[in-house]
C-alpha cells in the first residue's frame, strides 16, 4: 500500500517534541498516535507545524471510534494521490507537493507505481461493471482511468 511507504522527513524533530522515539513512517500507528495526542505544537518550528496540522486537517479527520487506528488516515492519503494526480500533476510533481504541503517523503517511481496498479484496479472494476451491465460505475471508471492516464 503507497501509505506504508510515506515518511516525515523530519521524523526526529517530531520525536523530539514528543518526548520519545518514533518510526518515520507517517502512517505507521505509533506516528499517528503520536500526531493525534501526545504532540506538544509548541516545541514545532513554524514550517513543521504548519505541515502536520495540514496532515492532521488532511487525513487524521475522522469520526470513526478507533481513530485514528481505523484505516480512514490510510485511505484518505491514497484518495488525495488520486485527486492531485486527477488534477494535473505527475509523479515527480506530487511527490514534491506532499513534501512541501506535509513534509511527507515518497519516491516518485514510487507515486508512478501506484498510479499505474490504481489503473489496473479501475479497469477490472470497468470490465466487471460492463459484465453486469452497471453504465453508470462503467462510465465513472472509464473517467478516473483517463483523467489518471493523460
Amino acid at each position: 500500500m503507497i501509505a506504508e511507504r510515506a515518511r516525515f522527513r523530519y521524523a526526529r524533530k517530531i520525536e523530539r517534541a514528543v518526548g520519545y522515539r518514533l518510526p518515520d513512517q507517517a502512517f505507521s500507528g505509533t506516528m499517528l498516535d503520536a500526531i493525534y495526542s501526545h504532540l506538544d505544537f509548541d516545541r514545532l518550528d513554524h514550517t513543521l507545524k504548519e505541515q502536520i496540522l495540514s496532515f492532521f486537517d488532511s487525513f487524521l479527520r475522522c469520526n470513526c471510534r478507533d481513530a485514528p487506528m481505523c484505516g480512514c488516515p490510510e485511505r484518505a492519503f491514497t484518495r488525495e494521490l488520486v485527486e492531485i494526480r486527477e488534477n494535473g500533476l505527475n509523479h515527480r510533481q506530487i511527490s514534491e507537493y506532499l513534501l512541501d504541503e506535509y513534509g511527507i517523503d515518497i519516491y516518485p517511481a514510487d507515486v508512478l507505481s501506484f498510479l499505474e496498479e490504481t489503473v489496473h484496479v479501475l479497469e477490472a472494476i470497468r470490465d466487471i461493471a460492463t459484465l453486469k451491465e452497471i453504465p453508470d460505475l462503467e462510465s465513472s471508471t472509464r473517467e478516473h482511468i483517463a483523467k489518471i492516464e493523460r
